[in-house]
């Protein structure tokens, strides 16, 4: 689906509307909004954890999910059943397509994304975007936890955007916060979050993929750190 003149206006409109408007307000906006077709996409890391909290205390029905790559740190299958625990929640955990990780661990091996960025992409959309496409069936919006100061990819996001790779309205209620705001709140609020961030690692996806950051590093210099420089993303907000 393309975006056309009058959905354009409308995402326009809720930018200018909501400006001003806290986190909670907007995930209570959109969720009333949205109803059963708007979904929470965690992917545990810290702004996840702050976004969990917030869903919840909206009181309102909503459907939160998470994406088990089968490649996690020990750590985080830790902290999904806490916070499960923690909020009284069941967060749905979806898997990739066991034949075609077979089919492809078979003709590239078990470690293929060390070999080539092709091939590391190749491996992000069997292990995540394929799942998440399945997960956005009869969707109309999502919510993700990006913030603008991540990366200078995700630095012209808005808190309203359009997703044309999955044909989604997308929902960035922490857009403009920073990361002392994130850690500030989960010290406030008692959020569970992954112990990994106390060890160095600011942004935690595949075990394999995922080193601890020296002081001063970028916050997701981490992520697929062999590669040399290029756009760092697994694809799932890819635009």
């Amino acid at each position: 689906m393309s975006l056309t003149e009058a959905l354009k206006l409308q995402i326009a409109g809720w930018n200018e509307e909501l400006k001003e408007a806290s986190p909670e307000e907007v995930i209570e906006y959109f969720l009333r909004h949205f109803k059963e077709q708007i979904a929470f996409s965690t992917s545990l890391g810290a702004e996840d954890q702050v976004l969990t909290r917030m869903v919840v205390g909206t009181g309102l029905p909503a459907r939160i999910f998470t994406l088990d790559t089968g490649r996690l740190f020990p750590e985080t299958y830790e902290l999904l059943a806490l916070t499960c625990a923690t909020y009284k929640i069941n967060i749905e955990v979806l898997f990739p397509d066991y034949q075609l990780v077979e089919k492809m661990v078979a003709e590239k091996g078990i470690n293929l994304f060390y070999d080539s960025v092709e091939n590391r992409k190749f491996c992000c959309g069997i292990r995540k975007v394929e799942p998440l496409k399945r997960a956005f069936k009869n969707l109309d919006a999502w919510i993700c936890g990006l913030r603008k100061d991540q990366s200078v990819y995700r630095f012209f996001s808005k808190l309203v955007e359009w997703d044309e790779k999955n044909g989604l309205i997308k929902i960035n209620p922490l857009i403009s916060w920073n990361e002392k705001q994130v850690w500030d709140y989960i010290k406030k609020h008692d959020v569970p979050y992954n112990m990994l961030h106390d060890r160095g690692y600011p942004s935690i996806g595949c075990e394999p993929c995922t080193r601890a950051v020296e002081l001063g590093e970028d916050s997701r210099a981490g992520r697929w750190w062999w590669e040399e420089g290029g756009h760092r993303e697994c694809g799932l907000h890819k635009k």
